[in-house]
């Protein structure tokens, strides 16, 4: 099982670190499943939009949604996560097979058993390569989900291009 986790200090790094790793492995011919997350700024509050885009060249859906002024609740969409979840479980299943599964965060959702959790461990069924992005609040829930088998992933592009490479010859 390959499965690396990727967590970053800077608001926004990992989104784009993850970003990154997408294109990298796209322009070297990898197959790729999953999500990679972009954030607008928004001008009238201090929240921003977050949008997925599904890979390799899928949908971008907008899995935020506002909540209105002083609003403190949880701004995650489910129904739009969902969508993408449902869209990345179809491209496990496409022909050719993707080789590698990337995952913008496991939150709470996933946590929670919900969102791409199930689609994660479909992913290390079929033998893929997995990188999840994951905050400090659901690591352990995550090391807890993946039975201690993930790694920390290298923060730098070129050392987790390196890392996916590795795994990917070990089969």
């Amino acid at each position: 099982m390959h499965l690396a986790y990727v967590m970053t200090e800077t608001r926004g790094a990992t989104d784009r670190l993850l970003t990154s790793l997408a294109e990298a492995l796209d322009a070297k011919g990898i197959r790729l499943a999953g999500i990679v997350q972009s954030n607008t700024e928004c001008s009238d509050e201090t929240l921003c939009d977050m949008d997925v885009r599904v890979l390799p060249a899928g949908d971008t859906i907008r899995i935020s949604q506002s909540l209105g002024a002083g609003a403190r609740g949880c701004r995650l969409n489910p129904e739009a996560l969902e969508q993408a979840v449902g869209q990345v479980t179809a491209s496990l299943h496409s022909d050719p097979l993707p080789q590698v599964l990337i995952v913008n965060k496991f939150g709470k959702h996933e946590a929670d058993g919900r969102g791409m959790r199930p689609v994660i461990g479909e992913a290390l069924a079929q033998g893929m390569v997995v990188v999840s992005g994951v905050n400090r609040m659901n690591v352990e829930p995550f090391k807890a989900f993946s039975d201690g088998m993930a790694v920390a992933g290298a923060t730098e592009l070129d050392a987790l291009v390196a890392w996916v490479e590795d795994a990917l010859t070990e089969g």
